[in-house]
């Protein structure tokens, strides 16, 4: 893997802006109802993605950066135009190679086939034969230009909260501040570290999972949703914002001397050996963070905005390693959860408030009208003529 994010095919090719991300939208937009669907879809896949990866036994490394390969192809793509089923097998059956958990092709054949049939998806049709798989790869890796090369959040969060093993001791240097000539790295000095209650920690871990129902990952690079994570770890985990309370509140209460007594110096170094280190005051940390904390801020009401959706959405088997209970909806957690200084970023709703939302059925029928009414475009133009319905089939054609 390379080691600078910065030089990276990442960071100079993947990383795209809105404009780019609304044209490759253009095409679905023609045959959809409403274009909220399409972000439904993408919550949708990436939940798809998940639960074929986890029948797969890939690590959640292998999990993100199969969604990561689909939100690249369907940059270049439309919905309307390919199936996004063998699609998703496709980048699970890449990135199992990508991430060194490669999974033989009959395997993966075999074990999408059998889930997809499976409901809610209910998928006949999704092919038994293993040259379709391996066709599917060759045009996947093609749209991706053979950049196979991600970087993911998860390394910089381990890094800031101090949870690196010996094995991960070599760290990707766009994301930690490793092997970049002359800087420092982007949590200052280098010695602002994190020691999160290991509940705070899992729930930072699992707000970057949920990033990647969402195209946050195409937008921003990845020490900057790692480092959002933490900040809404910090406010929404109960223990660490009564901590971040009381040290707002001691910092308030504090008299300002222009010139300390000695004996004020004294108490407080004779304080300073039996108190907390440094990096544990939150605000301390932030503030002195190498990066822009006004695009973390924004970042994070993007984060906020996604679960607004995805309340909106409803499955059945809904997904441990959610932070979603945190948020927005969940009983257990309605109670934790009290206004403050940081107050909780979603407003919770009871159920008569909640708005109606979509299902895994719904939407696959909104996909189903999709690519029908774009078979039937296609194959009634002005000429008369069939034409290609989609890039692949281009391709074939252009080949002869």
């Amino acid at each position: 893997m390379a080691t600078d994010f910065w030089a990276s095919s990442h960071y100079k090719r993947w990383i795209v802006d809105r404009a780019t991300l609304k044209e490759s939208r253009s095409g679905d937009l023609q045959y959809v109802d409403d274009p909220e669907y399409l972000d439904l879809f993408a919550i949708f896949f990436a939940n798809v993605i998940t639960k074929l990866g986890k029948k797969l036994n890939f690590r959640q490394r292998v999990i993100a950066t199969a969604i990561v390969f689909f939100r690249r192809f369907y940059i270049k793509n439309s919905y309307c135009e390919t199936d996004p089923f063998i699609v998703i097998a496709a980048c699970c059956y890449v990135a199992g190679k990508a991430e060194e958990s490669p999974v033989h092709i009959k395997n993966m054949v075999a074990e999408a086939r059998l889930f997809f049939s499976q409901q809610p998806y209910g998928v006949k049709y999704f092919p038994s034969d293993n040259s379709k798989l391996a066709e599917m790869e060759f045009y996947l890796v093609a749209d991706l230009e053979c950049d196979l090369t991600v970087f993911l959040p998860y390394r910089t969060l381990l890094s800031i909260c101090k949870r690196e093993s010996s094995n991960d001791s070599q760290t990707e240097a766009g994301e930690v501040g490793v092997g970049v000539d002359d800087g420092p790295r982007f949590w200052g000095s280098g010695d602002g570290q994190l020691e999160l209650p290991d509940d705070a920690f899992q729930l930072a871990w699992s707000i970057i999972n949920d990033t990647y129902r969402s195209d946050l990952c195409l937008l921003y690079p990845p020490h900057l949703l790692a480092i959002t994570a933490l900040y809404l770890a910090v406010v929404l985990h109960g223990p660490t914002r009564e901590l971040l309370q009381q040290q707002s509140h001691s910092v308030e209460a504090t008299p300002v001397h222009s010139s300390p007594r000695r004996s004020s110096r004294q108490s407080s170094s004779t304080l300073s050996g039996h108190a907390k280190k440094p990096s544990q005051d939150f605000v301390a940390f932030f503030a002195e963070l190498n990066i822009s904390m006004p695009l973390v801020a924004t970042i994070a009401q993007e984060i906020i905005s996604l679960y607004t959706l995805w309340e909106r959405y409803h499955e059945d088997s809904d997904l441990v390693d959610s932070a979603r209970g945190a948020f927005y909806g969940h009983p257990s957690t309605q109670t934790g959860v009290s206004h403050s200084g940081v107050s909780t970023p979603v407003e919770i709703l009871d159920d008569s408030q909640r708005p109606h939302g979509a299902t895994p059925t719904f939407l696959l029928q909104v996909l189903t009208r999709m690519r029908e009414n774009r078979l039937s475009d296609m194959a009634h133009v002005s000429s008369g003529r069939p034409v290609a319905v989609n890039k692949m089939l281009e391709r074939t054609q252009a080949a002869g």
